[in-house]
């Protein structure tokens, strides 16, 4: 008798894999130029500083222990009164929520606020992780459009109109990934009142809010409502490895969140913690660190924009890349990124076609670009791969 094979779940039916994890794969040779990947620049992490850290850390042994289930209790503070400063309200620490990077807390906080079938609004295009997360939720997802000022505030409010009511809606605020722009304050202040109004929550995804370039961001969606969500970690800035996020949300929030972290691993790396709040605490040193990444990536950013634009001409629209990590790129002459993509790989150089980002096979004349891990002269050599792709 065959032994019978156990089923898995269903609700992995309807998931795929990440396709930028999938193209990061397929772009890991020396010959190719990388413009696909969303990572920060590992020559600029602090490593050194990092091992200072380390070090102070390990000295004592009570710090190899379990830690709470919310975060260190030190890390929170440092982080409570940064966001505090941020957003211009006193953040408590119950409403303070540390996480293994901000991606584990989009994870938990959909299993809190999602019952199956719940409506979930993002940005089209969107974040592939969100998408990844409210899919595996089992949650209705609906998409409005984004424009140069962030989130179309008018269409979600056509949505409600019509009778539609989300359980929750989801934004990268500043910089956006894969879009690039930022939202206006204007925008900022009409979700948040439309959160109100119609009683759903918002999930403000703000990784990259620090790596501005001429001026700073605008105020956080989450100075608006309580009804907002922020989310940020220390893996744009600091190091990705340190797997440190956090999220500021109401205190039942936080508590639900806490229920299933226990569940899922009990609670994050003491160690690592502790290391990202001797980094944050040190407000002088870390001020001069983010100012470098920010002067690195800006020139870069500026760049390949060039680049682009030059190489290109009115072939192609690019957003302005004020920050963050990523240029998107539309073609306007009906150019189909996706088709076009292993012609460019075989040329050597690589990037997100559009319609990765998309619910419904849109965004095929679009690319995304990401700029951090190259200097100039290799970006500029990755445009001129680019257009003899498209030349042949």
């Amino acid at each position: 008798m065959s032994p019978i094979t156990p089923p898995l779940a269903r609700r992995l039916g309807g998931l795929t894999s990440s396709a930028i994890r999938d193209l990061l794969k397929l772009t890991a040779r020396d010959d190719v130029i990388s413009l696909a990947g969303g990572l920060p620049d590992e020559q600029l992490m602090p490593r050194d500083r990092i091992a200072l850290a380390a070090e102070s850390a390990l000295a004592d042994r009570t710090r190899l222990q379990y830690t709470e289930s919310a975060g260190w209790g030190p890390l929170r503070e440092v982080l409570a009164a940064r966001e505090t400063a941020r957003i211009g309200r006193q953040v408590p620490l119950e409403e303070m929520f540390v996480t293994h990077g901000s991606q584990q807390a989009l994870s938990l906080l959909a299993e809190v606020l999602l019952d199956p079938s719940a409506l979930v609004v993002v940005e089209d295009p969107a974040y592939v992780g969100a998408l990844q997360v409210f899919r595996a939720a089992g949650a209705r997802i609906v998409t409005v459009p984004l424009d140069a000022e962030g989130m179309r505030i008018d269409a979600l409010a056509e949505l409600l109109g019509r009778g539609e009511r989300p359980a929750l809606v989801h934004t990268v605020s500043n910089f956006h990934n894969p879009r690039g722009v930022t939202m206006t304050p204007r925008r900022r202040r009409e979700l948040a009142e439309l959160a109100e109004r119609y009683g759903f929550w918002v999930i403000e995804d703000d990784p990259y809010g620090e790596l501005w370039f001429d001026r700073p961001s605008p105020e956080p969606v989450a100075s608006y409502s309580p009804n907002v969500i922020r989310l940020s970690s220390v893996s744009k800035t600091l190091a990705p490895t340190l797997r440190v996020g956090w999220m500021i949300a109401p205190n039942a929030v936080c508590r639900g969140v806490e229920l299933l972290k226990q569940g899922a691993d009990l609670c994050g790396s003491a160690l690592t913690q502790q290391i990202a709040a001797d980094l944050l605490a040190d407000t002088d040193w870390l001020v001069a660190h983010v100012d470098k990444i920010r002067r690195v990536y800006g020139e870069r950013a500026r760049v390949l924009v060039q680049a682009l634009r030059e190489r290109f001409g009115d072939r192609v629209v690019t957003t302005e890349a004020a920050g963050g990590m990523f240029v998107w790129v539309d073609f306007t002459d009906g150019t189909d990124t996706v088709d076009l993509l292993p012609r460019a790989v075989d040329l050597g150089v690589a990037y997100v076609p559009g319609e990765a980002f998309s619910m419904s096979g849109a965004h095929r004349n679009s690319m995304r670009l990401c700029f951090t891990t190259s200097e100039a002269e290799t970006l500029q050599e990755a445009t001129v791969r680019l257009s003899r792709a498209i030349g042949e």
